[in-house]
């Protein structure tokens, strides 16, 4: 785990750090999880992707610029020992950015590989009309990756957000049935979730029925739910800006002998995969293994996606289980959801999300992995 504090002091801590080994006299962050996540506002950010904010941080100060949308929700939502100074000055951002590094006199800024190519060319006008030589070094990833070890504030949000997602799993046992459509499905689950305190969904929840779920991110449609289908839910919750994110496919009636064989290898699949998480494995290690798994039995054709993802402020983040190696580390949360998906026929998918600690993998998810028949 990171020996820093837990909150936006220690993430901010991080930042400097990073700065002082790169050389960096000041760094510019204009993506919303990234500030969410160093200013600890909960209930500020809308996600929109406009990016009305520009932080400036440096060796002594944390400046942000945002404008009069928000200014009086920063001031009431940052936490109460907050180092942040705010500034809502009408002004073009790449400008005021431009003039913090010439007022602190920055020699190497550092900015996100993520920022818009425009703020990136108005930051270059707004340096060389402030008259000042200043590098731009880009920073690949690195907030990123400091971000896929989340702290012990993070957690607590992650568990709170997936208690609602168990809960509306458990709520929507008793209300499937056939004659529902599946758009009927979602609207009563993404209801429910609300009610029981959601700020938000964490995405465009999945629901998908019968032959619609062979489709990994299937829409939902007018489809009527019968007897002897699959039903597949994938959805979460979000709260103070976290999310939560879960799979749980159900069945109509009495399963068929496919449809049982199928769920059982992705539930061995699934939980195999589990017993083998532990800090610093290589996430392809463990990606490749259900792909084994899955293979042995006959089904590797049906089964193409990577078998989890980071989750936190975004609904994917670092690290990942997929094809490409990266190492998973103490206190990441990540998803671990195998499939298999028969074309005309149905699928299957089962995802639970949980931290990795230093021997293993704790789950946030309690809903059970037996196959839950909704009887009819």
């Amino acid at each position: 785990m990171s020996e820093f504090v837990s909150g936006p002091a220690g993430r901010i801590a991080r930042v400097r750090a990073l700065m002082a080994e790169r050389g960096y006299d000041a760094v510019i962050i204009r993506d919303e999880a990234n500030l969410r996540w160093l200013t600890g506002a909960q209930g500020v950010f809308d996600f929109t992707g406009e990016l009305p904010h520009c932080a400036f941080i440096t060796a002594d100060e944390t400046l942000l610029h945002t404008d009069s949308r928000y200014f009086n929700s920063f001031e009431e939502k940052l936490p109460e020992d907050s180092p942040w100074k705010l500034d809502m000055e009408v002004i073009d951002i790449p400008v005021w950015a431009a003039q913090r590094a010439r007022d602190a006199r920055c020699r190497v800024i550092a900015v996100e590989d993520t920022m818009e190519l425009a703020f990136y060319t108005g930051l270059e006008r707004g340096l060389d009309d402030a008259g000042i030589a200043c590098g731009i070094a880009q920073m690949h990833g690195d907030l990123r990756l400091m971000r896929a070890v989340k702290d012990a504030e993070e957690i607590e949000l992650m568990r709170r957000a997936q208690a609602i997602t168990d809960a509306a799993f458990e709520h929507m046992l008793g209300f499937i049935k056939p004659g529902l459509t599946e758009k009927q499905i979602k609207l009563e689950l993404e209801n429910f979730m609300y009610e029981q305190g959601a700020d938000g969904l964490a995405f465009g929840s999945i629901v998908a029925s019968g032959p619609n779920t062979a489709n990994p991110h299937a829409i939902s449609s007018d489809r009527v739910v019968e007897k002897g289908d699959f039903v597949l839910m994938d959805y979460g919750a979000r709260l103070n800006d976290y999310n939560s994110d879960m799979t749980r496919t159900v069945v109509v009636g009495e399963p068929s002998e496919e449809q049982r064989k199928i769920y059982d290898l992705v539930r061995r699949t699934h939980e195999e995969c589990v017993r083998a998480i532990h800090a610093g494995v290589d996430g392809r290690a463990i990606h490749e293994l259900s792909v084994k798994i899955i293979s042995d039995a006959g089904y590797g054709d049906y089964y193409g996606h990577g078998l989890g993802h980071g989750v936190g402020i975004d609904i994917h983040e670092l690290p990942v289980f997929g094809r490409k190696s990266n190492t998973v580390e103490e206190g990441a949360v990540i998803t671990v959801e195998p499939g298999v998906y028969l074309p005309g026929v149905g699928g299957v998918r089962l995802e639970d999300y949980g931290v990795v600690t230093a021997d293993g993998y704790e789950p946030f998810t309690t809903s059970p992995h037996e196959l839950q028949i909704i009887d009819c």
